[in-house]
Parts: C-alpha cells; sequence; structure tokens
C-alpha cells in the first residue's frame, strides 16, 4: 500500500455541525463529480444542511453511476475528480458551515473483469497470495475440482463449449501472462511463466495444450450458472462480480479505511455510513474497532475540530421490534426503518382486509405476505445459495462431532433443518459469535426455531442443534468449529433475506405496493397513531441523532409515490373498483396470457407514478412515462421469478407487457381507460401531496437527522433504480430557493414542487436555531380530542428551556374540498381539538397561523394552508 500523504495543515477549517442537523445525499459519478458538489455549497447551506451526505468515493469500476463497485483501495476515483476535487468541494462546503458524510463499503469489491489487482493476485497465487486471507475463500472446498483453488464462475458458456469456440487466449500481461476472455484476464501462475516463454503464446492455441495448462492454475474456469451450487467465497449477495472483503483480517481491514481515516483525521469528513453491516462475520466487532480507529484520531483533527465523536451510522435493515445494539457504539441506521414507519402511519390500517382479500383472488397468491415470503425464502435458497448451505452443513457436521453422531443427526437432516430455519427467520441474522462475548442466539433465532417445529415436518432434534450451536452450546474442543459454523449461517441468513424478501417478494405481493420498499414491513398496512408515538419516544430514548430518510438510492418507488399510493388504503374499495373497470376497459389490449397480478401491480404504478401536470393529451409526455414505466416493469418481472428472470429473461412475456404498458398510455390505443386513469389520479393528486408534505415535517422534527434525497426537495415520483439516479434540476432548485415565498403563494401552484422546498427550508432553518432541542430533546405526544382525532398527530420536542409543538394531519382525504387547496376544509375538523400540558403557551409560528392558546386549540384554526404546524412553546 502507498504511504499515506502527510498530514495536511488545516488550521482554517471552519467547525461544522454535530450532530450533524441535516444531512443531504449526493450520487456522485463520472457525469455528476466532486465539482458538481463544490458548486452546491451555497443553496446547500441556504436550504439548511450541515453535511453532504456521499456516495463511495474510492476507485469504483470505470462508468461506476453509484460507487460501490470499489476496485482500488489506493485511491479516490479520478472519474470523480480524484483526491483534488475532493479536498476542493470539501473545502468550498467547509467554507459555507456544511461538512461530510462519507458512505464506505466494507463488505465487498467488484472482481472479474481486468481491473482489480487485488482480486488478479489471488488468482494468480491462490493460497500463495498476499491477499489470500482478504477474500473469504474456502480453499478446503470438499469439491475436488476445486480444492485449493479459487472457483471463477465468469463464463457465458459451460467451459468446454468455451474452450472449443476460442473465446479463450493466452496474452500478455504486466510482464507475464494470462488468458483472456471477454473482458475478463485470468493470470497464470508464476509456475508456468517459463514454459509459456519459452515457447511463446503460439503454443497454446491448441484448446487441449490451453486446457491443461488451465487445469494447472490457482483458479478453475467455470460456467457463470453453477456459481450458485459451487463457489467458494462469499459474495455480495449473489452477485458474482462483487466478492466479499474480510474485514475481520487487520490487513484488509487497515487498507480498506487508510484513505477513509486519513480524510478524518485532516478534518475534510466528519463521519461515516457502513454499507452492508450484516454481510460482514462480526459487525458489533467491526464497529467497535472502527470506533476505536475514529476516537484515536479525533485527537490528531484540526483545531476546532476535536471536541466531537464521529458521527457513525450503518445501513441495517431492522425487522420488526428489531433495535440496533447500544454495544456496537454506532449513532444509529441509516433510517430505512424510519421510511417504514412513517410510510406506515400514513396507510389506514383498516384496509388491510379488503386490500389483500382482493389481492388473494386476483392474484391467486396468498393474501399473506409471510407466506410469500416464506417460498421466496426457499426457492431462493435452492437456486442462488446451494453451495453456501452446503458448507454451512459442513460447518454443522464438525460443529457437532461425537455430540451430533450420538444423537442420529444425519447430514440429510441438517440441511432440511438450516433451509427450515432460514425460511421462517424475519431477521436478516443473529449476531451471535461463539465466542465469550454474552451474545446468544437472539430472539429472532428463537422465533424462527419456535415458527420450524411447528411445521408438521419439523425435523425438531437438528433444528434444536442447530440453534444450539448459534448460541455457543457446547464443549470447548469444538469451540473453533462452532464459530465457522455460526459465520457461516449468519453470512448466509443475511443474503438470504435480501434476496429472498426485498429481491423477490416484494415483487410478487402486490396488495399495496408503498407497503413494499427498502426495509418495510410488507406484511403491517398501517400504523394507528399511538403506535407511531410510542416509536419515536423509543428514538428520543435510545438512538436520538440516528438518521430520518424517506428516499435514497435504494428505493424502490419514490417517497411521493408511496405518499400518493397511501391513499389508496383511505378508499380500497373505490380503488378496487375502479381496476376491475379498467381492466375491462383493457380487454382490447391486453396481450393473451398476461397475469393479472402482473397487471394489478402495473396499475398501482401507474396511478402512483404518474407526473404531475401530465395531461392525456401530451404525446411525448406519455411516450417518456411510458418507457419509464416499461423499464421499471421489465426489471420488477425478472426479481419477481415468475414469469421472467435475470438468470432466464422470458423476452416473449415482457415484451407483451410492455406493450401493454405502452398502449394503456397511449390514448389512440386505450381511449377511455386512460381519461379513467388521469380522472382517478386527479382525484389523488392533492390527498398525496398532503401526505407528501407531512412527512417531510416529520422528517424533519422526530428524533432524529434528517436527510434529503438529492432533488427530493422537490416531488419525487421516480421509479426503481436507476430511475432514481436520474439527474437533478439544481438550476430550478436554486432559483426556486432564491424567491424566498411564502407558502401561501406556493399552494397555488404546488404541482411545481417549490412548496415542498419552502417547507423544507423552514423546518431545517428551525433546526439551526435550536440545535439543542433537536439533538437532545424528548418527545411527547400530546393529546388531540374531537371527531377527528383519528385524523391528527400532535407532539411536543423539549429540552431545557426550548420547546416545540409540531401537529400533522393523516388520512384526510375525504376532508379535501373541490376547490384545490391541500388541506381539508375547516368545518371538516368539527370540534377537534389539541389540548396542551398545563403551564405551555404558543410562541413564535414557525409554519402556521399564531396561536394565541393555553389550554389548547381548535384544528379548524390551526392548518390553513398546508397539512403541518410547527410552534414554538414556552413554559417548557
Amino acid at each position: 500500500m502507498p504511504d499515506a500523504p502527510q498530514h495536511r495543515d488545516t488550521h482554517d477549517l471552519n467547525p461544522v455541525a454535530f450532530p450533524p442537523r441535516a444531512t443531504y445525499r449526493l450520487q456522485f459519478h463520472k457525469g455528476f463529480p466532486f465539482s458538481s458538489g463544490r458548486d452546491l455549497a451555497g443553496y446547500l447551506a441556504e436550504l439548511g444542511i450541515s453535511h453532504v451526505y456521499s456516495s463511495p468515493i474510492l476507485t469504483a469500476r470505470a462508468g461506476s453511476i453509484h460507487g460501490y463497485d470499489v476496485v482500488d483501495y489506493d485511491a479516490i476515483n479520478p472519474e470523480l475528480g480524484g483526491e483534488a476535487g475532493f479536498t476542493e468541494m470539501a473545502a468550498a462546503l467547509r467554507a459555507q458551515g456544511i461538512g461530510i458524510i462519507l458512505d464506505i463499503v466494507p463488505n465487498h469489491m467488484a472482481v472479474g473483469g481486468a481491473d482489480n489487482r487485488l482480486w488478479l493476485d489471488l488468482l494468480k497465487h491462490g493460497r500463495g497470495s498476499a491477499y489470500a486471507n482478504w477474500f473469504d475463500v474456502d480453499f478446503d472446498s470438499p469439491d475436488p475440482q476445486i480444492a485449493g483453488k479459487v472457483h471463477a464462475p465468469f463464463l457465458g458458456e459451460p467451459y468446454r463449449d468455451v474452450l472449443a469456440s476460442g473465446a479463450l487466449s493466452l496474452v500478455l500481461h504486466e510482464g507475464g501472462y494470462a488468458v483472456s476472455y471477454g473482458e475478463h484476464l485470468f493470470p497464470i501462475r508464476p509456475e508456468d511463466q517459463a514454459e509459456i516463454a519459452a515457447v511463446g503464446v503460439e503454443g497454446f492455441r491448441n484448446a487441449d495444450a490451453l486446457d491443461r495448462l488451465l487445469s494447472r492454475q490457482n483458479f478453475v474456469l467455470d460456467w457463470w450458472r453453477n456459481a450458485g451450487d459451487r463457489i467458494n467465497w462469499r459474495r455480495f449477495f449473489d452477485v458474482t462480480q462483487l466478492a466479499a472483503v474480510r474485514m475481520d483480517e487487520p490487513a484488509a481491514f487497515a487498507a480498506q479505511h487508510a484513505i477513509t481515516l486519513r480524510l478524518y483525521r485532516d478534518g475534510l469528513i466528519d463521519g461515516l455510513r457502513i454499507d452492508h453491516i450484516d454481510g460482514l462475520a462480526d459487525p458489533a466487532g467491526y464497529c467497535l474497532e472502527l470506533r476505536r480507529h475514529l476516537d484515536t484520531l479525533q485527537r490528531q483533527r484540526p483545531e476546532g475540530l476535536r471536541d466531537d465523536r464521529a458521527w457513525l451510522i450503518v445501513e441495517k435493515i431492522l425487522a420488526a421490534g428489531e433495535l440496533i445494539e447500544a454495544g456496537w457504539d454506532v449513532d444509529g441506521s441509516s433510517g430505512y426503518d424510519f421510511m417504514d414507519q412513517v410510510s406506515a402511519v400514513q396507510h389506514d390500517p383498516t384496509a388491510a382486509a379488503a386490500l389483500s382479500a382482493h389481492w388473494a383472488v386476483l392474484s391467486g397468491r396468498s393474501r399473506d405476505f409471510h407466506a410469500e415470503e416464506e417460498m421466496a425464502r426457499h426457492e431462493v435458497l435452492s437456486h442462488a445459495f446451494d453451495g453456501q448451505r452446503e458448507r454451512l452443513v459442513d460447518a454443522l457436521e464438525e460443529a457437532g462431532g461425537r455430540d451430533r453422531e450420538a444423537e442420529g443427526l444425519t447430514r440429510s437432516a441438517l440441511r432440511r433443518a438450516v433451509t427450515s430455519l432460514t425460511a421462517q427467520l424475519r431477521a436478516y441474522r443473529s449476531y451471535a459469535t461463539g465466542r465469550d462475548d454474552g451474545v446468544g442466539a437472539g430472539e429472532a433465532i428463537q422465533a424462527a426455531l419456535k415458527a420450524a417445529l411447528a411445521t408438521p415436518l419439523a425435523d425438531a432434534p437438528a433444528l434444536r442443534f442447530i440453534v444450539s450451536v448459534i448460541a455457543g452450546e457446547g464443549g470447548e474442543a469444538h469451540r473453533s468449529a462452532r464459530i465457522t459454523a455460526i459465520r457461516r449461517f449468519n453470512q448466509l441468513a443475511a443474503p438470504l433475506a435480501a434476496k429472498a424478501v426485498e429481491d423477490t417478494a416484494f415483487y410478487r405481493y402486490g396488495r399495496l405496493l408503498s407497503r413494499n420498499d427498502v426495509g418495510f414491513d410488507a406484511a403491517l398496512m398501517g400504523l394507528e397513531t399511538a403506535a407511531f408515538h410510542t416509536m419515536m419516544g423509543e428514538r428520543a430514548d435510545g438512538l436520538p441523532v440516528s438518521m430520518l430518510t424517506t428516499a435514497t438510492h435504494d428505493h424502490k418507488r419514490g417517497e411521493d409515490v408511496r405518499a400518493r399510493l397511501a391513499v389508496l388504503s383511505e378508499m380500497p374499495e373505490d380503488w378496487i373498483e375502479a381496476t376491475q373497470r379498467w381492466r375491462g376497459l383493457a380487454d382490447g389490449i391486453r396481450p393473451p396470457g398476461l397475469d393479472p397480478a402482473d397487471e394489478y401491480m402495473f396499475l398501482q404504478m401507474l396511478v402512483g407514478a404518474w407526473p404531475l401536470g401530465l395531461r392525456v393529451d401530451d404525446a411525448a409526455g406519455l411516450d417518456h412515462f411510458a418507457v419509464r414505466l416499461g423499464d421499471w416493469w421489465r426489471k420488477a418481472l425478472r426479481e419477481a421469478k415468475l414469469h421472467s428472470s435475470w438468470a432466464e429473461p422470458d423476452g416473449s412475456y415482457e415484451d407483451q407487457a410492455l406493450q401493454f404498458a405502452a398502449d394503456v398510455v397511449n390514448p389512440a390505443r386505450s381511449g377511455r381507460l386512460l381519461h379513467e386513469v388521469a380522472a382517478f389520479v386527479e382525484r389523488l393528486e392533492r390527498p398525496g401531496v398532503l401526505n407528501s408534505l407531512v412527512q417531510t415535517a416529520l422528517r424533519c422534527t422526530v428524533p432524529g437527522i434528517p436527510d434529503t434525497y438529492q432533488g427530493t426537495e422537490f416531488w419525487d415520483f421516480s421509479l426503481v433504480d436507476p430511475d432514481n439516479r436520474r439527474p437533478v434540476d439544481f438550476g430550478a432548485r436554486k432559483i426556486a430557493l432564491a424567491q424566498h415565498l411564502s407558502l401561501d403563494l406556493l399552494a397555488e401552484s404546488w404541482r411545481d414542487g417549490r412548496i415542498k422546498q419552502a417547507l423544507l427550508r423552514k423546518l431545517l432553518r428551525f433546526r439551526l436555531s435550536q440545535p439543542a432541542l433537536f439533538a437532545q430533546g424528548g418527545y411527547e405526544p400530546v393529546e388531540v380530542v374531537g371527531p377527528r382525532a383519528d385524523n391528527l398527530m400532535a407532539f411536543l420536542r423539549r429540552h431545557d428551556d426550548a420547546g416545540m409543538l409540531v401537529v400533522v394531519a393523516r388520512c384526510c382525504s375525504q376532508g379535501l374540498s373541490q376547490t384545490g387547496g391541500l388541506v381539508p376544509e375547516a368545518d371538516w375538523w368539527g370540534d377537534t381539538r389539541v389540548i396542551l400540558p398545563a403551564g405551555l403557551q404558543m410562541s413564535n409560528a414557525v409554519i402556521g397561523p399564531s396561536l394565541d392558546a393555553t389550554d389548547g386549540f381548535a384544528l379548524r384554526d390551526a392548518l390553513p394552508v398546508v397539512p403541518v404546524g410547527v410552534w414554538a412553546v414556552e413554559g417548557v
């Protein structure tokens, strides 16, 4: 590794807010380099942002649009502007009082191709590579063909076919030789270099000679389809182009974090977001080690930046009721849990019965999400992770020793039990390590055991044995084997959850798509306000500076798509009736064999993502929308793996579906259908916008640090990636922010999105004026009484002598008038009132009218323009 540059003289760096006050996610790539981030410094400061939340910056695969496919730990990506560009951006941001939170990727690197020298060295030297322990390779695989070697499943066809075709060729590479195949290079081991040099590459044009040479290498070329069954190294999920890296290996940890820690030491970044923490062998151990390094470097930071610890958050999918362990010493998660919670409270939970029943009848599939999840877990385990399952069974056999044999547990029983236990697991993994750290199997594993034991054909002894291993039970003689088994279980369970739930079941279960997104509990239709209040109180008590987000680079549909679709939970019967009528109107354009479930999910996306202002006579706009919908639908069909897949794309089915989508949004083909859809969208627009403004307000006022994903200060009707990574028109956003128009005026032109930006700015500027209140303030539900009490949430945040009252509307579509406003009519609230705690007085109005209230106030007076009211309060 190259020597780190000398410590910069950064004594003149301006301090920034700690904890972060508000972050803004920027996705850097070749078309949006650091210079573009630099040029946003003034705009972001005016908006109220304290930190840019940067996508990964280490050198990634050429042309990467996200940065998670790192190929070189030793340099900041030159496509983004390199270290000089990053330093220049950091300085421009710091001059505006803005710091940087950096997203890092410790779990994996991009492999294959010819651009990762660490990977190429591993292929060349095998066990003898300096990096052999960095990659999670099982050189002791029981498969005799790959034992002692690296499985390389990068071929597009079976090995013998590729060999016979002449697609493999011996070429010169960095003073030696390598086998070339398309974009891939496979370096020849040192022992064979002299022989090749003696006869030249021409001596290996013959397939038999090349085959003999390849048989001696430290890698085994194979067809990509065999990866799930045979691969002997851990991948990121089931992506063969991304190889896992062991952060428990000190040299790998040091190399991965060298630039990151130097940037922190030099004051150029202020915190980190850890990508896919659950992929690591020991997330807690990793976080503690990283925190130790950060705390040590904190004392070496520039003057004025040494007082506060680094802000450290982890990307973590939390199961229902699951919390990040305090022992990890992190500040929280990257916000998927809040995204789920705020979405759920904007859904009417009473719609579950009607929408579930309709989905079951229409689709012929389960009305229950957990049944869909269990089925997907079984399928994905068998097709994508069978090899990992077998290696886990190997480890379990060794961990049990004579105890397993005494209990009569066969390998087949262990395999069935692993399958059943992972199918019933409703969390990503356990955090057991097998060491004396007091971490047992955990509640999620015990719940999975209980569910697995309840199945009619349960292998009870094998199930109990596996859980005993995870719990660390057994003699000292088998501790090492138990640790290996636990690690393999956890590193199978996590990718299985990701691929089976979010990348399969979420695309199969179409009850209401606004409840299917990254980190969501799709089985839950909605939350009552009391449950939401409880969750926010737990945030204030446990993780008060965790990230809060409602849009990410990974979301499956934009925050305002979800907000609009949530309105359907307020009118399930009307929605069901409308879609049944639309299906009849589509009879003339529907291709034979189109699955009704696929059509129903398409209709949800059609109404959910319909752009504001799109008219049925706008041919160009409709064509553009049709292309975006088609791209979403093709990906959705492949992720669902029912009628098509990434492994076996059914082009015929996909093309018919996409043609149907194009015909639906073509008025010449769909006629009355398109007009009815447009009319229904118009009915959803304003209550959807109401939800959008409320979720923006809650993100900025409940305990935590609000993040704004790039561009979403205007309306966000994006679809799944890459649609959610389209270029952002920052010019329009800068102009809008500079206008400083009132919410009253912006409400008259709400479709242009400026009202959302203005609301966000007001709230972020209020956070700027009250940092301690937002960082340390508690959370107290406020009583609401009257006929519309269920359509309102109110809460207090208080700290020392500062306080604020927040009031937001929910599930109010029936109260909106036909006059175009974004709030319910005053009379609709009736006698609904907010009851203030004794001694509390309203002070300055941040959002909403000034109210002279001591004991409470009527809702009819409180929300005249936007469905949000925020007031400073006194007497705290």
